[in-house]
């Protein structure tokens, strides 16, 4: 493969982990962020979400020349956000490109170009210079002060070449499996940073009229990828969909784990990549500080608790337990009560996300009960999810994830009911999602759901069965507060149909086929 040379305001698709390829540009890294050891690489700032990392030079490409390659392989609004950001940065440079031409000598000269050093594996440690706090950020200016190409956007391929753009292949290996190359990750949000501020920031804690408190990054922003890990010993209990990308983040993030799994065979991934494997539940919860739990349903939530070598007999005092199952609010109680009657300290926190968002680290945290423990938590929050929610007592946490899950299971039961009367009434269900996507409705969730419907794909993101249940059990808290839901009511029925046609391990979408048989 033909070498890349890369040098500062060089635009470039950077591909980070497992996050997909990311437009952005070369820039210089901020004068108290030391060099990365051992790997060539450079700093890179992307478009649309304002985040920067360090990336490895074979996991760069020249922007221009794989443009077309990109926006075929990857979809979504955000994605499609960044790429108009490149383009209107291009217009802009171009505008002062041609505004500074008309200038005199001294105005119109422009700084030579200055490459930017590849790091060598002599260079210096790694180590941060910098102590962080729960969470922290940089915000690094959105000027793009340092392009110096006389021509913006032709200047990355003529100086490449088409050689160098061709047979270029992305490297496998993911930055996780060399623990010398750290990177990290600003803002996940969409909110342009005005000033370099102090990398020790604190997080913002917004407290609500209701007592529940939202916790996340100042100005929107996290880092995940300079997370401190806590020194406190981390136990987990349950490997599926959603545990499995949660685990892989503690551990990216440098928490020591032990887990556990009722399928031993699924933890042998996890021990590969440096976690420990408990026996049993009980002794995991004995030989861990906090010991997370998530399971499929009441039951074997309950049953992980008190069943043989369970939960309860590894409780000691001062031993902290969190649920994060997606319960009803009675077995939260039920638990809580089991926990703290041993002297054990109690945090349900259930997560808002999919398979794919649990594996991004992008989950939505909604916790309750001990604060002390929802604060001792704090970087294994960091490190699987973008935010989390302080809701007060325990039980409000299942109560707002049964709401969030009765709209979106009602929503897609909904949207699989437009597509096949869409189809029944001789209208392109193409065309429907494309004027959905183009609305107000348009999200990653309809985009996504409907392109599986469209293409027969339901490799499951979120169970169908488990949707099913979160419905079954907000009709339940809905009758015991007297309150209707006809709707969730409705779009139970319709997934009930669906497991009757053995659709239950399938993804939610899959509900679509309850419409067509």
């Amino acid at each position: 493969m033909a070498t890349v040379h890369l040098r500062i305001g060089d635009l470039v698709w950077g591909k980070l982990g497992r996050y997909p390829p990311w437009p952005g540009k070369v820039v210089s890294p901020p004068k108290d962020l030391k060099k990365p050891r051992g790997k060539k690489c450079h700093f890179v700032k992307f478009f649309g979400t304002e985040d920067h990392a360090w990336i490895k030079i074979e996991q760069l490409k020249p922007y221009h020349p794989h443009k077309e390659e990109m926006i075929k392989i990857n979809k979504g609004k955000r994605f499609q956000q960044a790429v108009d950001a490149v383009e209107d940065f291009l217009k802009k440079a171009k505008g002062k490109e041609q505004c500074s031409d008309g200038k005199g000598d001294t105005k119109g000269k422009k700084t030579p170009n200055k490459p930017l050093k590849i790091l060598e594996e002599d260079d210096e440690d790694l180590s941060l210079p910098f102590e962080l706090e729960v969470n922290v950020c940089v915000s690094i200016p959105p000027s793009f002060k340092d392009l110096t190409d006389s021509d913006p956007e032709s200047s990355t391929a003529e100086r490449l070449g088409t050689g160098a753009a061709s047979g270029f292949k992305w490297e496998s290996s993911p930055v996780k499996d060399d623990p010398h190359f750290h990177h990290f990750l600003l803002s996940q949000s969409e909110k342009p940073a005005s000033s370099m501020e102090p990398i020790s920031k604190r997080l913002k804690i917004i407290e609500e009229d209701t007592g529940s408190t939202s916790i996340q990054a100042a100005d929107s922003t996290a880092i995940n990828g300079s997370i401190t890990p806590t020194d406190k010993r981390i136990g987990f209990l349950g490997l599926g969909l959603m545990g499995s990308g949660i685990v892989s983040n503690l551990l990216k993030m440098g928490h020591v784990v032990t887990v556990w799994n009722r399928t031993a065979e699924k933890c042998d991934l996890f021990i590969q990549e440096g976690a420990r494997l408990g026996r049993t539940p009980a002794e995991v919860v004995s030989m861990c500080d906090i010991t997370f739990s998530c399971v499929s349903d009441p039951k074997a939530a309950r049953d992980l608790v008190l069943g043989p070598s369970g939960v309860l007999q590894g409780i000691r005092p001062g031993k902290c337990y969190v649920e994060m199952s997606t319960v009803d609010p009675e077995t939260i109680a039920e638990l809580s009560q089991l926990i703290t009657t041993r002297g054990g300290r109690f945090l349900e926190a259930p997560v808002a996300g999919s398979q794919q968002l649990s594996n991004d680290g992008m989950l939505v945290i909604l916790a309750a009960g001990d604060r002390s423990v929802y604060e001792d938590c704090s970087s294994c929050f960091q490190a699987m999810g973008k935010t989390s929610f302080f809701l007060g007592e325990a039980g409000n946490a299942a109560k707002m994830m049964l709401i969030l899950n009765m709209v979106q299971g009602s929503f897609m039961a909904t949207i699989a009911e437009g597509l096949t009367l869409a189809q029944a009434t001789g209208q392109s269900q193409q065309t429907l999602l494309d004027i959905l996507c183009q609305g107000q409705m348009a999200s990653t969730f309809v985009d996504q759901k409907c392109q599986n419907i469209l293409q027969g794909n339901f490799k499951p993101d979120y169970y169908l069965k488990h949707i099913q249940k979160d419905l079954r059990l907000a009709i339940s808290m809905g009758d015991m507060a007297n309150h209707p839901t006809p709707m969730a009511a409705a779009a139970n029925e319709v997934y009930k149909r669906a497991k009757a046609l053995d659709q239950s391990d399938n993804d939610m979408s899959a509900v679509y086929r309850a419409y067509i048989h």
